[in-house]
């Protein structure tokens, strides 16, 4: 078994009997080696004391007083956050339950990087059975916002911050925004596009996160007589996402659904549907209305997803044996951010109001 997602935490964490995530002091510690929470040479003393005091009991109770004693009105902010979110935690009990809770109940005042945190942790621990990159370098979805390229019919999905920062230094840091700015010329880097040939690559890339992913629906090829042969492709990006998907809803719900992707929704009796993004949601919610859509908007339709539960009697019982439809869309500058929350919050179960 190799590892993967060192940052993760996940070496740092323990699993209860349910196989969920205990919070650690190793694994709270993480986050005060983080940036905004690191100390600075211009530190004031009450902070480096609290950093400190946290480092050797990351537990420990945090005062109101010790919290306003902080100078610097940023680093105060940072830390208040910090302790709120750690309280969350430690009450909840686990890392999913956290992340259920919040979701439930509404994260105003948790900062989106603490919930993308936390989904890798979730999703290094739905994965970490898988030896399939595909499966990996879909989960990073999840937790880290794509760019999306559409060229010659052909869908890749890069990593936001990597290819922004390619694009901004020509992955040579600071250096190489000094070389920017001075128009000189830097050398040229490539993602590479996932592929059974590189596949092995991934786990020694550690998190560069510099694999773009295929979501390429289909392949087209023409015969003759006028006949097309549509295949599905084996190692489609889209494949891998929906496999992620069953094992993150079947380990926070303990529901076992399938899902598979689909070219259109064809279906005179949809009942349900799930955006597993903000601009997929409003776009399945005035299909299902039947309000008109503007061709641009649709054509930034990824994919759609058709989910089934693979026992009826686990859904409401107004739609149970229906099928669930997912969306997945790009923005109009052709960002994805995944809200896998979504399938934890509005899938139709029993009980749920």
């Amino acid at each position: 078994m190799q590892d993967f997602w060192p940052s993760s935490g996940f070496a740092q964490l323990q699993r209860n009997a349910r196989g969920w995530l205990l919070p650690t002091d190793d694994y709270l510690r993480l986050f005060l080696q983080r940036p905004e929470l690191a100390l600075l040479p211009e530190s004031c003393p009450n902070e480096t004391r609290l950093h400190a005091a946290l480092q050797a009991e990351p537990g420990r109770p945090v005062s109101l007083l010790e919290l306003a004693a902080i100078k610097d009105a940023d680093a105060r902010e940072s830390y208040t956050l910090f302790v709120n979110f750690r309280n969350e935690l430690l009450a909840a009990g686990t890392l999913e339950a956290c992340y259920l809770g919040l979701f439930r109940r509404g994260v105003m005042g948790v900062p989106p990087l603490f919930l993308d945190l936390l989904a890798q942790a979730i999703v290094r621990n739905v994965l970490n059975d898988s030896t399939d990159a595909y499966e990996l370098r879909a989960g990073e979805m999840l937790f880290r916002p794509q760019r999306v390229s559409v060229e010659k019919g052909q869908i890749l999905a890069g990593d936001q911050r990597v290819l922004d920062m390619l694009k901004e230094t020509g992955g040579l840091g600071d250096i190489g925004r000094l070389l920017a700015e001075a128009k000189a010329p830097m050398r040229e880097v490539q993602m590479k596009i996932l592929d059974d040939a590189n596949a092995g690559d991934y786990w020694r890339a550690g998190e560069r996160y510099n694999f773009l992913l295929d979501l390429t629906h289909e392949v087209s090829k023409d015969l003759s007589h006028g006949l097309v042969l549509t295949m599905t492709r084996a190692r489609s990006g889209l494949t891998a996402l929906a496999r992620v998907l069953e094992k993150w809803v079947q380990h926070l719900l303990g529901v076992t659904v399938r899902i598979r992707a689909l070219q259109k929704i064809d279906d005179a009796a949809w009942r349900w549907h799930v955006g597993l993004d903000v601009h997929a949601t409003a776009l399945l919610n005035d299909l299902y209305e039947d309000r008109p859509v503007e061709p641009e908007r649709m054509a930034r339709l990824l994919s759609l997803f058709r989910l089934e539960f693979s026992d009826p009697r686990e859904m409401r019982a107004d739609v149970a044996g229906k099928p669930v439809y997912l969306g997945l869309m790009m923005s109009p500058t052709r960002e994805l951010r995944l809200k896998p929350q979504n399938l934890l919050l509005n899938l139709p179960l029993a009980g749920a109001c």
